[in-house]
């Protein structure tokens, strides 16, 4: 299985760009590759609002807190699939609708779905990732593979 799967459209975008090279390095385990997609000041929102991973559900801030985002949640998973079915791009943002599939340690498998929100700046660094999906959703797919 290939770590990312795109049917969305290919044209070039700067939003649509930096969020295939995010879920790129997130894939490949590559946490400074992946901090360095994003501004000094961007912001990480995943889900948004207040979940397990974010308790006031005001976001991971800067490359120290989205750092930290990263040690408590992508760090703990063996193996990311994303499977992108369709990618709108406007202005200085990108909506991807698809599939996160997580194979965490002991062999459980979920599969997240959802709507991912990337926004950046002028230089194309991320300035906001902001990933719709709901717990109780993901979690009713958790299974042993």
């Amino acid at each position: 299985m290939t770590a990312v799967t795109w049917s969305g459209p290919d044209t070039t975008h700067p939003a649509r760009t930096a969020s295939r090279r995010s879920m790129d390095a997130v894939s490949r385990g590559a946490k400074e590759e992946w901090l360095a997609l994003f501004a000094e000041d961007g912001v990480v929102e995943d889900p948004v609002g207040v979940s397990m991973f974010d308790p006031t559900g005001d976001g991971h801030h800067g490359h120290e807190g989205i750092s930290k985002f990263w040690d408590m949640t992508i760090a703990n998973v063996e193996r990311f699939h994303f499977d992108i079915r369709d990618s709108f791009a406007a202005g200085n943002e990108v909506a991807n609708v698809g599939t996160i599939t997580t194979i965490l340690p002991g062999g459980s498998r979920v599969d997240t779905e959802g709507v991912f929100v990337y926004r950046v700046d002028d230089a194309g660094l991320i300035v906001s990732m902001r990933a719709f999906w709901e717990t109780e959703r993901a979690m009713a797919t958790l299974r042993q593979v």
